[in-house]
This record gives structure tokens, sequence and C-alpha cells, in this order.
């Protein structure tokens, strides 16, 4: 049974060696992608088919759609062997984040319709198997921070990433959609961000309950005479 987390490792200095020198040969080609992805464009959904055929509206002049961030601490999933004590020896797969896009436009009854597109990788480490695909569980938020920060919007993609046979480094993107918020007032907007991070909670398979036990019956005590 694995383990799925989101935390770095931190290993002893002599851990830490052995273990890069373990994962070395999986890092190779792992650069981060300059520029705006290509892909960004390619991939829509539903929400994106059916507002098609309406005529576009224009967003304020002054409204700039909110930039997108890792959320910190969730920038990294990862499964082990060994979820007690996980190191690069034990490590199952590592999924990261490599590039984002993003995409506002005006909808109807002043609703902001946005699009978040993600990059990453999943990389197999030496327990990794040969597993068919790994489901990557993605958590998209819109956030409006401040004071006290406010969740304006959220939702959880499970993405599934094919591996094909032989490849322990591969490259997926995804886009959401349906993160869509009511136009902010003035320049509120400028407090919005969007965040994206791995939901390690929904990458936990679900524990069955058990079933409830039977109450014992009460006891008759046959009548005497």
């Amino acid at each position: 049974m694995c383990g799925v987390g989101v935390s770095v490792f931190h290993w002893p200095r002599r851990g830490l060696i052995a273990g890069l020198a373990a994962l070395s040969p999986l890092l190779a080609g792992c650069a981060a992608i300059p520029g705006m992805p290509s892909w960004f464009d390619n991939v829509t959904g539903a929400n994106a088919n059916a507002n098609a055929s309406a005529a576009p509206l224009a967003l304020p002049s002054d409204f700039e759609c909110p930039s997108v961030q890792v959320r910190q601490g969730a920038s990294t999933l990862t499964a082990s062997t060994n979820p007690a004590e996980p190191t690069a020896l034990n490590l199952k797969y590592q999924v990261t984040v490599s590039t984002t896009a993003r995409e506002c436009r005006m909808g109807p009854n002043n609703t902001v319709l946005l699009k978040v597109g993600m990059q990453g990788r999943v990389i197999l480490g030496p327990e990794g198997g040969s597993p068919a695909s790994v489901d990557v569980p993605l958590r998209f938020a819109v956030v409006r921070e401040g004071m006290e920060s406010k969740v304006i919007t959220t939702k959880l993609d499970r993405v599934p990433v094919a591996m094909p046979p032989g490849e322990t480094n591969v490259l997926f993107s995804h886009v959401s959609e349906g993160l869509d918020f009511a136009l902010p007032r003035g320049g509120d907007v400028d407090n919005y961000v969007i965040y994206i991070g791995f939901d390690a909670a929904a990458a936990q398979p679900e524990r069955k309950k058990p079933a409830p036990k039977a109450k014992p019956k009460p006891r008759q005590d046959r009548p005497t005479g």
C-alpha cells in the first residue's frame, strides 16, 4: 500500500546524495517550458463549446485577469511504498507543475468566464512499476486575498495521465473550466489570485466504513409452570 503526499522530502545529507543519484536518470529533460504554451487554446471543454455561438462581451478596460500561482505546500504530489519514511529509493511517482496559463472572458449577467490551464510531469520512481495511468487530483481555486482570505470558487479535477509502456517521464496537459465568478466591483479584482495545487486528500483511497454490528436480540425468558 502506497502513501500520497505533497510535502518535500527531507533526508540526511548522506541519504540525500544517494537519493539524488537514484533519481538522476529519471529527472533528465525536466526543464520547464518557456512562454505561453501552445496547448492552451487547443484544449477546450463543454463550456467553451457552449459559449462559442454567443456574441463575445467586452471586459472593462481596467480589468486584468487574475494571475495564476501554484499553491505553496501543494506544488508536488508524491507516492511512496513507505509513507512513514519516504525516500528517493521507495518513490513510486512524483508529479509537478511546470507551466500555467489562464484566460478571462466576459459572460452574461456580469459573470467572468475563467479558463485555467496547466502542464505538468509525472516521473516514475524506482518503485513505480509499470502503471497504465496515474490519477492526478488537481485543485483549482479563485481566492480574494486580503486581511482575511476568501475563497470565491473552487473545483477539483481528477486527471488520468496515461503512462505508455517503458516511459518513466511523461508530460501532460489539462485545462479546467467552470471557475466562473461575478465581476468584482471597482478594482477589487486586483486582489484576486488563481491557485493551482495537488489535492493530496483526494488522492488517498477512500476507506470503506465497517458494517454496523448487529444489535443483540433481547432475551426472552420462557414461561415456567
